[in-house]
């Protein structure tokens, strides 16, 4: 489980990237610069002027610039972008009691017909559960909830933190391995009880779909970032590719970090962006299915680049969820280009996996 990508009236999480229009040469001197392969050269954006629209969605913000045809203006991209915003909102926002999500989750027992797009992203999660032996799961929301980070809102600073009863019933009605899927009638197994919970992919999900609009209305060029978590594809009109410099960790001495992100998308799921205190110890938001807390594995943070938002978003949390030496291992072993910081007695500890090492080259 990632941070609530739908919790309103809530602070929205600090982003995990700069934006820049451009990072200078001179300044690129003292940076890591990553740079992600491609073939031959970047085709020309459809116009000149780079458009920038701004809003708010699913408990946080969004922010696109864009590069489209000359016909394409600010009030139809909008118009665009906030209805495949208002899409995802309406399946998967547990904060919002008519979505399909909602009332999936307020169910009585029995099988239950979703749409096609429920079951496309469900289907793409519970396939990710599998590779990670749970570490993405989305039948998380009991969880989710008895901690703090869902719907019925924060737990009092006045309450103890869950018990091992309400832990293990919360366990009781939770689980990948729990929920039963008919695929011949779209339907899902509702076991009385069980509560989805899309927070640790959703955000990346929506990227996608917004990128693919644009796309598929001209904007061929363009940087999608989402409550922290972008894509980008094409480059500018000045050949340059969208620039993201990647949030350090605080009591970091590595250099920044800036990310040319070309057909690519990066996520991070970090400790410091939702969390609460109690009795001096901090219990942050990403939640481990195996053991129904927060994690408590010293990772402060792991970034993900991916060609797809979704499975970026996705695989930060599960590596999160893995820890500091089962993350590396399978983000290695599936050729996955990731950057891990531990908490470590002497701070921070960097660890990038060789995919993620590869694109460390000279700036464009």
């Amino acid at each position: 489980m990632s941070d609530s990508p739908f919790s309103r009236g809530s602070r929205a999480a600090p982003p995990t990237v700069s934006l820049g229009d451009r990072f200078p040469l001179a300044d690129r001197a003292d940076n890591r610069v990553l740079i992600p392969p491609m073939d031959g050269v970047p085709p020309r954006p459809p116009g000149d002027v780079v458009l920038a629209l701004d809003g708010e969605t699913m408990g946080t913000t969004w922010s696109v610039r864009l590069i489209g045809p000359p016909l394409l203006g600010p009030v139809e991209a909008r118009a665009a972008i906030e209805q495949e915003l208002a899409a995802v909102i309406a399946a998967f926002s547990p904060w919002e009691p008519n979505s399909e999500i909602s009332r999936f989750n307020a169910a009585p027992e029995g099988m239950w017909s979703v749409s096609e797009t429920f079951w496309g992203l469900l289907d793409a999660a519970m396939d990710l559960g599998d590779e990670t032996n749970g570490a993405v799961d989305p039948t998380l929301g009991a969880l989710v909830d008895l901690w703090g980070f869902g719907p019925p809102g924060p737990r009092s600073a006045l309450l103890p933190v869950p018990s091992d009863e309400e832990v293990e019933a919360a366990l009781a009605v939770s689980g990948w391995r729990r929920l039963r899927m008919n695929r011949e009638a779209r339907g899902l197994m509702q076991m009385g009880g069980m509560r989805l919970d899309f927070s640790g992919i959703a955000k990346g999900y929506a990227v996608d779909r917004v990128s693919d609009r644009l796309t598929a209305i001209g904007a061929t060029s363009h940087l999608v970032e989402i409550g922290g978590e972008l894509k980008g594809r094409g480059v500018k009109p000045d050949a340059q590719p969208w620039w993201v410099e990647i949030e350090r960790v605080e009591g970091s001495t590595e250099p920044r970090t800036v990310a040319a992100l070309y057909e690519m998308a990066m996520a991070t799921s970090g400790d410091y962006r939702r969390a609460f205190e109690h009795n001096g110890r901090v219990y942050p938001h990403t939640i481990d299915g195996s053991t129904g807390r927060p994690v408590t594995n010293a990772v402060a943070s792991v970034t993900v680049l991916h060609s797809s938002a979704m499975k970026a978003d996705a695989y930060a949390t599960a590596l999160t969820v893995m820890g500091p030496f089962d993350g590396p291992e399978h983000a290695e072993a599936i050729g996955l280009a990731a950057l891990f910081v531990e908490r470590t007695p002497r701070g921070p500890v960097e660890r990038m996996t060789p995919a993620l090492a590869a694109m460390m080259e000279e700036p464009w």
